[in-house]
């Protein structure tokens, strides 16, 4: 048998497993499965190099199945490889498989979550940059960068954040990274944009900087010779390979026909498939190949977590500063100690002060202009190699990419993030600039920690203990200076706050959190003149929030009453948060928070117009008194 029957052969094999799994499942997407058997054949076979002992090797390889719902095919190359046996195929979107619909990390071989189509290239485009600079840094001696494959679909290259990756990964001269086209003609209701003009595909990639090829992508003799000359590419350019497929190739009732998207093949039918599939060798296995140099992770090459007590800060109480700018100044001395971080900003980077970072740490940080949706997903390629990105920009913009931040969650990625300039405070760039729904957006995804730091102090703090943070995380900054409140030494912990002002004689307590804390402050001396005492908390943490405290200042007051002052859309932020919190106290909680489109004006204007100021705190605590 030649080399190149035997890729056939192999390729018969991916496809037979391929259509048994998805027909085991009920459901999933077996023509999309099999128009990438051969291309994928190739790779695994002859070009692949990977260590199943260590799947985070720095050395290892890496394919990303940007096109999700071909899931099972990414099982079975990692079966056909002998990495996990044949029948796990047939437990394939089961409860309680790892094999799961869409790839996610119950699946440790998956360097990503896909399946929200248009991200796999840029989680590509961030390992691979990530593997370059991660070997690098340690000085590693390695005639060759190990290469990352993404296999995209042509329906998701209709996605805008794919061209945003491919961009970056030009303009970063990535030829570590190869893109592997399958164009099958068919999306899931009808054909794609280009159906089989391969040439409008030619004409953007290599408008954007790669170098490209167009393949038959079922002849296994033309696949190697575009692979070869993929791998071996140095020409400083990324590299796409565009390939002609069938959607069903290999099976003729199937093949090229229309309305088989995401229809797995019934008992009679696949044995049909089976049947013209002809005699499948079930022993083949690919030739796998170990990288030459094995590192073992990051685990060994590293303090594994290095201390991050900071230097003095010397922040004097009363001295104004704006969060943001704190938290450029720490991410950077941050970084003196621990080489596993990275900073990310979306060309913002004078106004969240990352470029502090910039100036400390040039080599880690990562320049990705204005493309938010390419900036996250990228952050989820560099958390899989272990290193701990910050991702920085306007909380507003962060909108943007939350689908990505969604799906980085589910590929449990360790991202922190800062959205600076959030709120109506941010004052004149007006309501296009002000983050008033980040709370909301990043309250919803399960696990993830919120702080919203009021001042240099606490900012300082908690930037250092995102650092070890595992899974998602967001810190909120603020664009104008603010008085610092703490002491150097306050210690804030995740899940905590801060009782600013309190006494025996409280009539209820008021709940802010950054730019509203100052004006809680402000009404606190108003009331006081008043004859009203009330107890003001800086609930810096807003999730996991601070229940014990909050319970315990409802049974101290006089009233059972808490009021909740924030910058911040009205739902979903820190009024439903501690409403949630105290929800089975039978306590009333009043949420003072933006309840419409705000405008350009002067800071002290607009937190009066949304009715979070101070004067609007002391006329309510007023009401409620009367």
């Amino acid at each position: 048998m030649n080399k190149y029957n035997d890729l056939v052969e192999k390729a018969k094999l991916v496809r037979k497993w391929s259509l048994i799994a998805t027909s085991e499942a009920g459901s999933g997407h077996p023509t999309s499965c099999l128009s990438a058997a051969d291309l994928t054949t190739v790779l695994f076979d002859k070009y692949f190099s990977y260590d199943p002992q260590n799947p985070l090797d720095l050395t290892n390889d890496r394919f990303i199945l940007s096109k999700g719902h071909a899931a099972p095919l990414l099982y079975t190359l990692f079966a056909v490889s002998g990495i996990i046996p044949f029948e796990d195929l047939r437990t394939v979107r089961k409860f309680g498989s790892n094999l799961e619909g869409h790839p996610t990390p119950r699946f440790k071989y998956s360097d990503g979550a896909t399946g929200s189509l248009g991200q796999g290239l840029s989680i590509g485009a961030g390992i691979a940059y990530g593997l370059r600079s991660g070997i690098s840094n340690f000085k590693f001696q390695i005639s060759n960068l190990p290469k990352v494959y993404v296999l995209l679909g042509d329906g998701e290259l209709a996605e805008g954040q794919v061209w945003e990756a491919a961009n970056f990964a030009s303009y970063n001269k990535l030829d570590n990274l190869i893109a592997i086209l399958d164009i099958n003609k068919f999306g899931q209701s009808g054909e794609t944009m280009f159906a089989h003009d391969l040439k409008e595909y030619l004409d953007r990639f290599t408008a954007f900087g790669f170098e490209a090829i167009v393949i038959d992508g079922h002849d296994v003799k033309a696949i190697d010779s575009a692979l070869q000359m993929a791998t071996t590419n140095d020409s400083g350019k990324p590299y796409v390979i565009i390939a002609k497929t069938y959607k069903g190739k290999g099976i003729s009732f199937l093949e090229n026909k229309p309305n088989w998207h995401g229809k797995p093949l019934k008992k009679e039918d696949l044995e049909k498939a089976l049947k013209e599939l002809g005699d499948v060798d079930d022993s083949l296995r690919f030739s796998l190949r170990k990288p030459s140099v094995i590192l073992n992770g990051v685990k060994n090459l590293i303090k594994k977590d290095p201390s991050h007590s900071l230097r003095m800060t010397n922040y004097k109480k009363g001295e104004e500063i704006a969060t943001r700018e704190v938290y450029g100044q720490v991410l950077a001395e941050l970084g003196d100690s621990d080489p596993l971080i990275y900073a990310l900003d979306a060309e913002v980077k004078n106004s969240t002060f990352s470029q502090d970072f910039l100036k400390a740490h040039p080599e880690r940080f990562i320049e990705c202009f204005i493309a938010e949706q390419n900036m996250v997903s990228m952050a989820a390629g560099l958390s899989r190699l272990g290193k701990k990105p910050f991702v920085s920009t306007f909380a507003a913009f962060l909108t943007r990419g939350f689908d990505q931040i969604r799906m980085a969650a589910i590929g449990k990625a360790n991202i922190r993030f800062c959205g600076s300039h959030s709120g109506v405070s941010i004052g004149e760039d007006g309501p296009s600039q002000m983050g008033l729904e980040d709370i909301a957006m990043f309250g919803t995804i399960p696990d993830a920690v919120i702080f919203h730091p009021s001042d240099a102090v606490s900012t300082a703090k908690l930037v250092a203990s995102l650092v070890n943070q595992q899974g998602i995380s967001y810190l909120r900054t603020l664009r104008p200076a603010t008085p610092v409140l703490y002491e150097n030494n306050e210690q804030f912990e995740v899940g905590g706050s801060k009782i600013l002002r309190s006494a025996q004689n409280d009539t209820l307590t008021i709940v802010a959190a950054g730019i509203t804390v100052h004006e809680a402050l402000k009404a606190y001396e108003e009331l006081q003149n008043k004859g009203i005492s009330v107890r003001i908390v800086d609930c810096y943490s807003i999730k996991p929030i601070d229940k014990k405290t909050l319970v315990t200042c409802l049974k101290e007051t006089k009233q059972k009453t808490i009021i909740t002052v924030e910058d911040h859309f009205i739902h979903g932020g820190l009024g439903d948060f501690v409403l949630d919190a105290v929800s089975d106290t039978g306590a009333t909680v009043k949420k003072l928070a933006v309840d419409h489109i705000s405008r350009s004006g002067k800071k002290d204007e607009l937190l009066a117009d949304a009715g979070i100021n101070a004067d609007s705190i002391v006329k309510t605590v007023t009401k409620l008194l009367q």
